[in-house]
């Protein structure tokens, strides 16, 4: 392939990031990267418009999604590529994910007015670039930030969001298993993000990456900015003794910022560019 460099794991303004998915591409060729996948929160919006301004700027892509899967309390990140989001069982995968954020978004709002947080449904709403796109936590804290209730919608989030916290909530999730069945019964590949950053005991998350191998995980991101050298160490050897791909990305949410597109350093070979349905 004529640039591997690879970023397989990015995010737009259809979910929790300020970039469009041309302004994604930019940094991308801007910074050599030749392959990119924008896998927004729960949804695939970017792809479509991404396909020709990516031949264009001879760049290679695929659809991609991360789904927000639980394990009881527990986020577990499952990220997808190449599947067919035109399929009628990922068109209903998508489109209970859009139900369930709504109705999360719901709940969420509801704890916040009872912790005495003077936020509404609609105010959230609006936070959305696209009326597609469905409503992510960052959209709360970005409503309750212009508020005035905290410093930064990152403030907000560990204040009232988070885990534990007075408005967490995880209803109208997928289980991680459920995840992959579904990307995989559409043509997909599936990989579990970041496992490093997973709040999980190390002997468990074992078991459950086995348990999603068995479901038909294919992958770990094992190239990730907030992995250590160890902990990356780790996980491709884990990779390695489970027979799955390592996949790597940068999880860039916008421009300027401590994360680039292409850092740190992913080259994807023709067999994981051939299983990302990429062209190569």
């Amino acid at each position: 392939m004529e640039n591997s460099r690879a970023d397989l794991h990015l995010h737009t303004y259809y979910s929790d990031g300020l970039l469009s998915p041309e302004q994604i591409l930019a940094e991308a060729v801007k910074n050599g990267v030749g392959i990119i996948a924008v896998t927004d929160h729960d949804c695939s919006l970017a792809y479509p418009e991404l396909k020709e301004p990516c031949a264009r700027a001879g760049v290679k892509t695929t659809a991609g999604i991360e789904v927000s899967a639980y394990v009881r309390d527990v986020k577990i990140h499952t990220l997808g590529y190449g599947m067919d989001i035109c399929c009628p069982k990922f068109k209903n995968f998508a489109h209970t994910l859009y139900n369930g954020a709504l109705e999360r978004t719901r709940d969420i709002v509801k704890k916040l007015n009872s912790a005495g947080v003077k936020l509404t449904y609609e105010e959230v709403l609006n936070e959305r670039v696209s009326p597609q796109s469905p409503p992510h936590a960052m959209h709360v804290a970005r409503a309750g930030h212009k508020k005035g209730y905290c410093l930064s919608p990152s403030d907000f989030f560990f204040k009232y969001l988070a885990r534990g916290k007075p408005a967490f909530s995880n209803i109208c999730r997928p289980t991680p298993q459920e995840t992959v069945e579904i990307i995989k019964a559409c043509g997909g590949f599936t990989s579990v993000a970041h496992p490093g950053r997973i709040d999980m005991q190390r002997e468990e998350l074992v078991r459950l990456i086995k348990s999603m191998k068995d479901s038909g995980l294919d992958g770990i991101e094992c190239v990730y900015p907030a992995h250590t050298a160890v902990e990356t160490a780790y996980y491709k050897e884990l990779a390695a003794s489970l027979n799955l791909c390592v996949t790597g990305g940068s999880d860039t949410h916008f421009s300027g910022g401590s994360r680039t597109v292409g850092t740190p350093a992913f080259y994807a070979d023709d067999a994981l560019a051939e299983k990302l349905k990429i062209e190569i």
